[in-house]
């Protein structure tokens, strides 16, 4: 290991211990109306904006009045920035004079966007104009992982026995007491480091063998910071943060890194001084960062290694450098698609199609469990939706009846969560075996065997995890793709959501119960191993077979090529 990555790895997961209290006690006091150094700038502004808006700050919502608030409201995103797109040709901030975008294309994009999934069935520098970047979707880069926080916000409140609040009040200050004030800052240092922000046309420039060479620029520095900030992660060019206009130096990378996952993080210690549960958020943030070392573990020591066939043959010294920047090396690599996959961002700073089998095998682990912090307020709901299930099945185990928070876990409560629980791996089981079973589906995969099956199989995790990363190799523009992934977006995005809502008002309606001997603890190292294996066994039951037909297979096959 350099002393770059060393580095590297140091400063990422000292800012992120560094961050979480502070932060997360800072969220906390936002949410429940406590005073906080943002009120005197910002409180006027956030008052005319309510009153615009016809919301009294005061009234709380039901759960099906906040999912209903939550859902239609970005049903009018979906359906405004689809018209924004397909109207591009004749909108302004367009010098290179792109024309709208195709109908299949628009509705993949606006519902990929709304969902924060930012999934890029396209190349931002050859499609969007300035205007679909900064004005369309890179609105949707803040208010939709707004929304997602609100409703996680929502749901803590619930077991904290409290009001859910109100949706539009929540959207609001997540915007402007998080979002703006730290994607300004980081926007700023981006600029410093080199990175474009300007609305001038791009740039032709005349090569040293004579040609002439187009160089997109634009609003990139902004558009970064809240790409990041937000775990939206669609790249504004096609190479994504791989690319030195988005990512030019070990810094950036460094922050990018950090900036996707202050809020994630700090999110879970927000639950535990909402709930008073200190000890419990503790707990979940162990079992989260035990599976963020396992998945950079598991991405970092077999490229380093190197490929085996490369390494068989003698030529291998600096380890599996294919489709990854030098500036970045392996170590810088390998903790940025870390994050990216834990946090659900799907940035990317190399080609995921060029890595080896057990690293890809740690991408799917994030996007198959979608808890290792994963998106604002999303990715806590997740691990707690596991936390009830594994109370549940200590419960089952014991014989008696499970409780969390001092409230009793029911047969309405497991339901809903199952149901929760379910969804995701139906939408990427089932996409991936109609994509694979369809010559419509089949169209799209440029490799055989194996490596072909993890192609469509991470397409559709992608989509249902909200990630919005691609794998490559996988042609994701064909019409069939469009349709099927955006509809995988939209359903893992509001179905699971809207199970945890119930959840959240059916445990706020219910009674405390004292805390007895007999009372199973949900905190310490005790109970977080036993949910750290109850999230494996859970999630292996459910995608180990897909799993070892995908990098599995592939992963042996390349130790029986070296062998030959």
């Amino acid at each position: 290991m350099s002393a770059q990555t060393l580095v590297t790895w140091v400063v990422v997961v000292a800012g992120f211990a560094l961050t979480v209290k502070p932060l997360g006690t800072y969220m906390a006091r936002v949410f429940t109306g406590e005073p906080t150094v943002l009120d005197r700038p910002l409180g006027p502004v956030e008052d005319r904006i309510f009153r615009v808006l016809g919301v009294r700050g005061e009234a709380s919502m039901s759960a099906v009045e906040y999912g209903t608030a939550f859902v239609l409201t970005n049903l009018a995103w979906l359906l405004i920035s689809y018209a924004l797109l397909r109207a591009q040709g004749i909108l302004p901030f367009n010098p290179q004079h792109f024309p709208g975008i195709n109908p299949l294309l628009a509705f993949n994009t606006a519902a990929s966007f709304t969902t924060n999934t930012n999934w890029q069935a396209y190349s931002g520098e050859n499609t969007m104009s300035y205007f679909s970047q900064f004005a369309n979707l890179g609105f949707l880069q803040f208010v939709t992982p707004a929304s997602g926080a609100a409703v996680g916000i929502a749901f803590v409140r619930a077991i904290a026995g409290r009001k859910l609040g109100n949706f539009f009040v929540d959207l609001v200050r997540v915007c402007t007491r998080l979002l703006l004030p730290l994607a300004f800052l980081l926007a700023l240092v981006l600029v410093a480091q080199g990175v474009p922000e300007t609305l001038s046309r791009y740039l032709d420039v005349h090569t040293i063998t004579g040609h002439t060479q187009v160089v997109p620029r634009g609003p990139i520095a902004s558009w970064e910071s809240i790409e990041h900030l937000g775990e939206n992660g669609g790249g504004f060019t096609n190479a994504n943060s791989a690319s030195p206009l988005e990512n030019p130096t070990p810094l950036t990378n460094i922050l990018l890194t950090l900036a996707m996952g202050l809020v994630p993080v700090a999110f879970f210690y927000m639950f535990g001084e909402l709930t008073g549960r200190r000890r419990v958020a503790w707990t979940l943030i162990g079992v989260g960062s035990a599976f963020f070392l396992l998945m950079l573990a598991m991405i970092y020591f077999p490229e380093h290694a190197g490929n085996p066939l490369i390494r068989g043959l003698g030529l291998a010294t600096h380890g599996n450098m294919v489709g990854k920047e030098v500036r970045f090396g392996v170590g810088g690599t390998s903790i940025f698609e870390t994050a990216t996959m834990a946090f659900t961002t799907g940035s990317v700073a190399s080609a995921h199609d060029s890595f080896l089998p057990v690293p890809q095998l740690a991408f799917f682990l994030g996007m198959f469990l979608n808890l290792v912090f994963g998106g604002k307020g999303v990715g806590l709901l997740n691990m707690l939706m596991l936390v009830i299930l594994t109370v549940f099945l200590m419960g089952l185990m014991v014989g008696r009846t499970p409780e969390f928070l001092g409230k009793k876990i029911e047969s309405r409560e497991v339901s809903l969560t199952a149901i929760a629980f379910l969804l995701h791996p139906l939408l990427i089981l089932a996409g991936t075996a109609l994509a694979a079973a369809t010559p419509a589906g089949r169209a799209g995969v440029f490799n055989p065997g194996p490596h072909g099956l993890s192609e469509i199989l991470y397409g559709f995790t992608s989509g249902a995890a909200n990630n919005g990363s691609a794998m490559g190799g996988l042609s994701a523009s064909l019409p069939f793709y469009e349709v099927a992934i955006g509809i995988a977006t939209l359903v893992g995005r509001y179905a699971s959501i809207m199970a945890m809502l119930l959840v959240g008002e059916s445990l706020l309606r219910k009674k405390s119960v004292p805390v007895t001997s007999g009372t199973m603890r949900t905190d310490g190292l005790m109970f977080g191993g036993i949910l750290f294996a109850s999230i494996l066994v859970l999630n292996a039951l459910t995608f180990f077979p897909v799993a070892a037909l995908g990098p599995i297979a592939e992963h042996y096959l390349l130790l029986g090529f070296r062998h030959v």
